[in-house]
């Protein structure tokens, strides 16, 4: 887990993080275009792999988009 800080932003004012799970965002990129199971949090979603950014993944299925954040993901599995 990566931590950035935004230089644009006063030293002495509040500071912006964004936390970044690398080894979580590959595996996520790597399944764009193919259907998975994540479990969240919140429960399991399941659908194609439509994204993958540094902090959030998007899944569809059917008619319905799912966006769900990194770090609410507890493990992936890939479809067959």
């Amino acid at each position: 887990m990566y931590a950035y800080r935004n230089p644009q932003i006063n030293q002495y004012g509040p500071m912006e993080v964004i936390v970044i799970e690398p080894f979580v965002y590959e595996a996520l990129r790597s399944l764009v275009g193919k259907r998975a199971v994540l479990d969240t949090t919140r429960g399991s979603v399941s659908g194609i792999v439509i994204d993958a950014k540094p902090d959030h993944v998007v899944i569809q299925e059917q008619d319905s988009r799912f966006f769900v954040r990194l770090r609410e993901i507890v493990w992936i599995m890939p479809e067959t």
